[in-house]
């Protein structure tokens, strides 16, 4: 293999993410990933276990079983469950006591993408530092895992049936029952097709299932909660009370209510913290989001006496901002919430499962539950970008950024970042008038482009 350069990380925002069969995702480097993580996971523990599934990708299998001629290499041992969404990977680490966790997904990516995502034996996202151990093994360390002999994977079906059991248990999550409900389920044609309608069903409900048929190809292709539009239209078609999409390995959610207007994971984290609230559950009074949260979800929270604490992007730094504080909910825009008195990490249906169990619980419109959270007007735009230095570096970039923020003041907001999984800057910008962060947005994007713009 040939050596990357020392500054190259692997890890991104959320694991390891590139195209099936190129580097780091090719059969000898994830067999030497296997091979140095169960070498890592046995200077703590004898013969570690470790929780082995993934998404509906037909890369997917593949890759689980050069992980596991690494582990085996290394002397560690897998429980392989096929498809499983990423947080049953998570709950199932905690579960089995294992000492790690891996699922293989590229989340909301299309194919040819996948990816590994790394759970310690608590069920946490891997942090940073043990990241970079494992990137200084893999990258300065020989080992003997440079011709690994595949493995046989072994299906382990117990594993998605307990994954199923906690959601279904009574104490684990809300227990509800959803008899006279009707709801329209978009699996994305990934990790939760095996699971979602059907759990939905088990529970009373009438369900219209949408994209749970996968061909290892189909994975978010024009559906789930990248494309949301698919289950808006069946909840009008059908005259559903709830649409529900997940993404590609189900740790996220967005819904539409009963007009088919879609709501994000701001509106479904209002909602639950309002419930929690009103429930005396939410100690402190105070819930987590990130810097790419609308303004009109702080000011609704405000409201109800409930303080929004922001934080960076991604699902990790959301878990750890909450675990820093002793706050209880917290989550992304993108509907990737986290519910830490059940979970270690975002799990669309148990959020699906909590958002239709509040909508069970009032016995109102979901329109009309959400009707105190109104958004500012936002636009949220991806630049192609060749390079990701500093942003304030760039002069034209920063400028151009001071100008917009100036004009803004108090009445709105300026995100500006790259994607941590993609060559792309993030500009986000929220007001109170479209047209005005419509133009705003536009003068930065011509900056970027000038100084990093992608050919």
């Amino acid at each position: 293999m040939t050596t990357p350069p020392p500054s190259l990380r692997l890890f991104g925002t959320d694991g390891i993410r590139a195209p099936f069969g190129t580097f780091p995702l090719d059969e000898q480097t994830v067999g030497r990933i296997g091979y140095h993580l169960g070498l890592m996971l046995g200077e703590a523990t004898t013969n570690p276990l470790v929780i082995l599934g993934g998404d509906t990708r037909q890369s997917t299998e593949p890759l689980c079983d050069w992980i596991a001629a690494g582990l085996r290499h290394a002397g560690a041992r897998h429980c392989y469950g096929g498809t499983l969404p990423t947080p049953a990977i998570a709950l199932l680490v905690r579960q089995r006591g294992a000492a790690a966790g891996v699922s293989i997904s590229a989340s909301h990516n299309l194919l040819p993408d996948n990816g590994i995502k790394l759970f310690d034996h608590l069920g946490f996202k891997w942090q940073e530092p043990a990241e970079e151990a494992l990137e200084e093994r893999l990258f300065n360390h020989p080992d003997q895992a440079e011709d690994l002999a595949p493995t046989q994977l072994e299906l382990d079906d117990s594993l998605a049936s307990d994954y199923r059991q906690a959601l279904e248990r009574p104490g684990t999550h809300e227990h509800w029952s959803f008899e006279g409900l009707t709801f329209v389920v978009d699996a994305a044609n990934g990790a939760a097709s095996p699971f979602a309608a059907q759990i939905f069903r088990d529970l009373g409900a009438e369900v219209v299932s949408l994209h749970d048929r996968p061909n290892g190809r189909n994975i978010n292709l024009n559906c789930g909660s990248t494309h949301p539009e698919a289950m808006s239209r069946a909840v009008l078609d059908s005259g559903a009370d709830l649409g529900i999409a997940f993404d590609g390995d189900a740790d996220r959610a967005l819904f539409a209510d009963e007009r088919g207007v879609v709501r994000d994971g701001d509106a479904a984290l209002f909602l639950w913290a309002r419930f929690l609230k009103h429930s005396a559950r939410l100690e402190p009074p105070k819930i987590v989001a990130t810097s790419m949260s609308n303004l009109g979800l702080e000011r609704a929270l405000d409201r109800e006496s409930t303080e929004l604490v922001r934080c960076g992007v991604g699902d990790r730094t959301v878990v750890n901002t909450m675990m820093e504080a002793g706050i209880s909910l917290g989550g992304e825009q993108s509907g990737h919430l986290v519910d830490l008195t059940n979970n270690t990490t975002g799990d669309g249906l148990a959020t699906a499962l909590q958002i239709a169990g509040i909508l069970k619980s009032e016995g109102k419109p979901l329109s009309e539950l959400l009707s105190p959270f109104v958004r500012f007007p936002q636009v949220l735009i991806n630049v192609s970008v060749s390079t990701k230095p500093p942003l304030e570096s760039l002069p034209t970039v920063a400028n151009a950024a001071r100008d917009v923020a100036a004009q803004l003041g108090n009445r709105g907001r300026l995100v500006l970042r790259y994607s941590g999984t993609e060559p792309l800057a993030r500009v986000m910008i929220e007001g109170e008038d479209q047209t005005e962060i419509d133009q705003l947005a536009s003068t930065l994007i011509d900056a970027i482009r000038e100084e990093i713009g992608a050919e």
